[in-house]
């Protein structure tokens, strides 16, 4: 069991390909952009993921472009700043603290650079269809020629197509949390210094933070909704139901919707956990939100990642060929974490979770155990 096809080319992925090369493996790594994606919000790395980013080498230079934020304000829904702090954000919580975040866009960049020279990389293309059988599985692509694998890793996301190939329809899996979070980029208009502003109006919501040496804002932009109907969750309908709520918006309303009808980089999607009963079948087995998103209202949705790769890696190398076995201690080992850290996500619904579940779920695992 040595060749390995990985669907996903962000974080899960490459962290995957990077350990099983590692351990002799050889894997290779499909993803439907063109190259390394751009933008996205400032993710989190906390607890052991920190440790899984120090074991590639790449621990100091995370560090090195980490979000530097004195602190952040809480704002009315005019504009009056009602709280702040300077010893914690809701983004990344403690600033004195261990953990770190940094820009999801920079942690995709360090990666690919790290493993580029010896993995394989098919940009630009997909996988679709498998057939597996004793002698692995048989993989289609949109564009390259159909080649077989030993295994299959499915590290494509929430709405990952492997795992709707082998295990059925997203509906099945996708648990709604109640929301929509849009993420996109701007200049810096409001002229923030290292410093994050947070508002709650009714039902809608916002943080802006500064990032690229205060020359450009992110903005996650959150809405509660039931889930919308397919013809709304269309890019083009989805920006459209955004610019139209920001625009409503007492405090800069106005200038919000425009950046976000103007940003190249819009994102919009559910906020929604993936729950499965089983994450492996036969050859192929999920791995980070494909298998366990967990949202990005709990924060770990990047340390899931960083550390269900490491986690596989791991136990299909101490496998001996067995992949059966590989997959089932996997999934033995990382259940009770992404238990924990699922949790996060509806523990303290319109707000973060607390400093000490945090810290409990973040350390809730061992690396080589």
């Amino acid at each position: 069991m040595r060749t390995v096809l990985i669907s996903g080319g962000g974080i899960a992925g490459p962290v995957l390909a990077h350990r099983l090369r590692h351990h002799g493996f050889e894997p290779t790594v499909v993803e439907r952009a063109p190259g390394p994606r751009a933008g996205g919000q400032a993710v989190d790395v906390r607890g052991v993921a920190l440790d899984v980013v120090e074991r590639m080498g790449l621990l100091d230079r995370a560090s090195r472009v980490r979000t530097r934020m004195r602190g952040m304000s809480v704002l009315a829904p005019d504009g009056t700043e009602v709280h702040r702090s300077t010893e914690s954000t809701f983004s990344s919580g403690r600033l004195d603290g261990a953990d770190m975040e940094l820009l999801r866009e920079d942690l995709v960049r360090m990666v690919h650079e790290r493993t580029r020279a010896d993995i394989e990389y098919l940009f630009g293309d997909g996988i679709t269809g498998l057939e597996e059988d004793a002698s692995g599985v048989h993989v289609r692509f949109a564009h390259a020629a159909p080649r077989t694998f030993d295994l299959v890793v499915g590290a494509d996301g929430l709405h990952s197509t492997v795992r709707r190939l082998a295990f059925g329809p997203e509906e099945r899996f996708t648990h709604h949390l109640g929301s929509y979070l849009s993420v996109f980029a701007a200049d810096n208009f409001l002229a923030l210094d290292d410093w994050q502003v947070w508002l709650r109006d009714g039902d809608m919501g916002f943080g802006i933070m500064p990032v690229r040496d205060n020359t450009e804002l992110r903005i996650a932009f959150g809405f509660e909704s039931a889930p919308l109907a397919p013809e709304l969750r269309t890019g083009d309908a989805l920006r459209r139901l955004v610019v139209d709520r920001l625009q409503t918006l007492e405090w800069e309303g106005a200038r919000l919707a425009d950046a976000a009808r103007k940003a190249p980089d819009f994102y919009c999607d559910a906020m929604a956990q993936i729950r499965m009963d089983q994450w492996s079948r036969g050859r192929v087995t999920l791995l980070g939100d494909a298998g366990y998103c967990p949202s990005p209202l709990s924060g770990q949705g990047t340390s899931l990642a960083l550390v269900g790769a490491h986690v596989l890696a791991h136990c299909l190398a101490q496998a001996s060929g067995d992949h059966h076995r590989g997959y089932a201690r996997y999934e033995e080992r990382m259940r009770p974490f992404v238990t924990l850290n699922q949790a996060l996500a509806t523990e303290n619904p319109g707000g973060p979770a607390s400093e000490e579940s945090v810290t409990r779920a973040k350390n809730a695992i061992s690396l080589d155990g």
